[in-house]
């Protein structure tokens, strides 16, 4: 018998060798208009979130602005648990699910936050915004009626020119700028694996327990990195970095990672975060408003390829 929160008429999948035990899987379906309103209202989040890290690195470190972020999202995701009485227990089953959750979240978040202490926002933007390309690519080999075709892989290529573009302009500058974009490359990866991987385990451990994982070893393993390799280094709580924690925190790691999870719980991942697309458009455009960067001509070119290609990759 089906999880109580799982409709009895939804259809459920089979679970595969190998998967975990006690995995009750429903079929992941294309997205609805309500739920494409939803991803696109997340997505217009999403997009600010780069702006907002930027401007909250000028007052902390990359890894203490990490683990304050983490503690504000964990806050919400424990509200939301509580307020709405679900099983805070931990299960044999969950425990590998989770931990692995956790591990590849403060990776990929650590990878994130440093490469964008290194760049410019608008390429953070752009770089990070390839991971419903790498979401599609992981998909393929790993959610059943997700794959991969002769155009999906089209526009995929189109759409890793835009990075391209962005990174020519990296290597004109030199130095930091590469090392920034290559870490927000490995960060774009690991985000649309854990996409991805958060898609296949909501199938089987509830979203709050999955959310908290990543806050629990969010902001354990980012307090160790910053007392070695922060200790040092001065920082004040300005009203700049309040607004950019209460962003990052409250409305994206609480708010948009439950929104996110339950979308990937239900839909079909790539189809999720097609709707990223619009990300480098408004995301390029708040960097110029908010933090007042220069819109170069790579950042033009590689949103449109980045755009461009994510529309053949996933239409339809």
């Amino acid at each position: 018998m089906p999880p109580a929160d799982i409709p009895p008429s939804a259809p459920l999948e089979p679970v595969a060798p190998g998967e975990f035990a006690g995995e009750v899987k429903r079929v992941r379906k294309p997205l609805t208009l309500p739920a494409a309103i939803m991803a696109l209202l997340l997505s217009t989040m999403w997009a600010g979130n780069p702006v907002a890290n930027k401007a909250g690195l000028e007052d902390a470190g990359p890894l203490r602005l990490g683990y304050l972020r983490f503690i504000l999202g964990g806050l919400v995701v424990i509200v939301y648990s509580l307020s709405t009485r679900q099983d805070l227990r931990v299960y044999r089953f969950e425990v590998l699910p989770m931990i692995l959750l956790g591990v590849l979240f403060s990776v990929q978040l650590a990878f994130m936050n440093v490469g964008q202490d290194f760049t410019t926002a608008g390429h953070a933007v752009i770089v990070t915004t390839t991971f419903p390309l790498w979401t599609a690519v992981f998909a393929h080999f790993f959610v059943p009626g997700d794959r991969m075709n002769r155009r999906r892989s089209l526009g995929t290529l189109v759409a890793y020119s835009g990075v391209v573009a962005v990174f020519a302009r990296s290597l004109s500058l030199g130095g930091d700028f590469i090392i920034g974009d290559l870490l927000l490359l490995g960060s774009a990866i690991l985000l649309g694996a854990r996409q991805v991987y958060i898609s296949q385990a909501a199938q089987g451990v509830p979203q709050h327990k999955l959310l908290m994982s990543q806050s629990v070893f969010g902001i354990t393993s980012f307090v160790i990195a910053s007392f070695i390799f922060e200790a040092g280094d001065p920082w004040e709580l300005t009203t700049k970095l309040t607004l950019a924690l209460l962003y990052t925190g409250v409305l994206i790691a609480g708010f948009g990672f439950l929104g996110q999870t339950y979308l990937l719980k239900n839909y079909l991942p790539s189809r999720v975060t097609v709707i990223s697309l619009s990300q480098p458009i408004f995301g390029v455009l708040f960097s110029w408003w908010i933090l007042g960067e220069s819109i170069g001509p790579e950042l033009y070119a590689g949103a449109a390829l980045v755009v461009v290609g994510s529309w053949l990759a996933q239409r339809g």
